[in-house]
């Protein structure tokens, strides 16, 4: 997972190979950005038949805080065919000072 940022926006950039978008969730509560899937395996090998078995099968969960509080109606995502997951989090406006002027 990588999270970085531009002017605007904090990005989150994952690869989540092997996760139909059915079984991916993203939730966000706060400052906490939360990625939940599942990866199924779709065929069974028997008991002591892997030579290797290096995959992760089953859910996993991933979270991050970052330093503001989020807007959740403003996090978009997508979903690359290379399987990256691309999270854009726009940044607080800044404290905008307006000017006052003095009345006739």
């Amino acid at each position: 997972m990588d999270i970085y940022e531009l002017d605007n926006y904090y990005i989150i950039r994952s690869p989540i190979a092997g996760v139909r978008l059915t079984d991916l969730d993203i939730e966000v509560d706060g400052k906490v950005v939360t990625i939940r899937g599942r990866r199924t395996l779709s065929d069974t090998v028997p008991d002591g038949q892997y030579y290797v078995q290096e995959c992760f099968w089953g859910e996993f969960s991933r979270s991050v805080t970052l330093p503001t509080t989020i807007d959740p109606k403003k996090v978009k995502a997508t979903f690359s065919k290379d399987s990256i997951l691309k999270i854009l989090i726009p940044k607080e406006e800044k404290v905008k000072i307006i000017r006052i002027n003095e009345g006739t």
